[in-house]
């Protein structure tokens, strides 16, 4: 079993079914052509720093993901998670996402959020 998230770098004022219609034309392979957003960018470089999904590591034992690598595009991560990702995953995914102004879309339910920025 699995779970999905996507991160949207959307207009800060997008609503939820802005997002929501985003990701089903991405579900039906459609994706902008254009240079990806730094956000998104950003994002995936620091979460794949710590949680790599490419080499050995990506499928190593204690990996998060359930399928790797990556659904990456230019303005959106997919990640499927593994059912017993670590909360610590979810709590990076969160953190990045509210730093980098980005949407959070739960494909189990169709929420779509954007994480608060977490003061330290």
């Amino acid at each position: 079993m699995s779970f999905d998230l996507v991160v949207w770098a959307m207009d800060p004022t997008a609503a939820p079914d802005t997002v929501r219609a985003a990701n089903e034309r991405c579900a039906r392979g459609e994706h902008p052509q254009r240079a990806a957003d730094p956000r998104v960018v950003a994002f995936y470089d620091a979460l794949t720093s710590n949680y790599p999904d490419r080499g050995p590591r990506a499928t190593a034992a204690g990996s998060p993901w359930a399928s790797a690598p990556l659904h990456a595009a230019a303005d959106h991560i997919q990640m499927r998670l593994d059912e017993n990702c670590p909360d610590v995953v979810l709590e990076t995914i969160e953190r990045l996402a509210g730093e980098l102004n980005l949407d959070l879309l739960d494909l189990q339910d169709g929420t779509v959020y954007r994480p608060p920025l977490q003061t330290r």
